[in-house]
């Protein structure tokens, strides 16, 4: 699919699937923005399901920025050697423990968090909204990727497009929940195979749906 439907009044027409997942929390399974910081940065080219999991027991052993920048590679590579990509990941946390080195130094602004290793626009959109700061961004992940192009507001597959597409047609205030709110319909009901479309708030204007009654 490649539509991207100008006619449709985006701002009206979102509300109720805002309304169905505001302030719904990332399925990160955080205590706090150290810990989502951590587990954004190990959730990369993994699943969110994975680093609950592994979460638990690597932040009982490294709960705060100050233990963190403390811990040794072994150290860390018994808690996430079987991470996706742990090598990189484990340097990347050394490295933002040793420029953050306090919980209450973690940035909040776009560009100071996508300054850390590890972190992109995609994680960075995700903290802001947790956190609960001002909003720069539409976040953009592999479920916006695909729903998006779907209802026709956005067009394309690369995130950075698709995230500058939506902020053009979508007034700033809707930005810090859009992005997850999005997310969460592509986990529940626009699934890639079978989606719900009789369960969907959107299947009145959705692009996808339409085409396929």
């Amino acid at each position: 699919m490649d539509l991207f439907n100008e006619s449709v009044n985006w701002q009206k027409e979102l509300r109720p699937l805002i309304a169905k997942y505001k302030g719904k929390q990332h399925p990160l399974d955080y205590k706090n923005i150290y810990q989502l910081l951590v587990m954004v940065v190990l959730s990369a080219q993994d699943s969110d399901a994975h680093i609950n999991k592994i979460a638990p027991a690597f932040f009982k052993k490294y709960p705060d920025m100050k233990a963190l920048a403390k811990a040794n590679t072994a150290g860390l590579m018994e808690y996430l050697e079987e991470v996706h990509f742990h090598q990189n990941k484990i340097a990347w946390l050394q490295e933002i423990a040793e420029t953050v080195k306090e919980d209450k130094n973690i940035p909040k602004t776009m560009k100071e968090l996508t300054a850390l290793k590890g972190v992109g626009r995609k994680s960075a959109n995700v903290i802001m909204r947790e956190a609960g700061s001002e909003p720069e961004g539409i976040m953009v992940d592999l479920h916006v990727l695909r729903v998006a192009p779907r209802l026709g507001i956005a067009k394309g597959k690369d995130a950075t497009k698709i995230e500058k597409q939506m902020m053009e047609v979508l007034p700033k205030s809707m930005w810090r929940e859009i992005g997850m709110a999005i997310s969460f319909l592509g986990r529940e009901i626009c699934r890639p195979t079978n989606p719900k479309h009789s369960e969907c708030v959107m299947n009145k204007v959705c692009e996808y749906c339409l085409s396929h009654k």
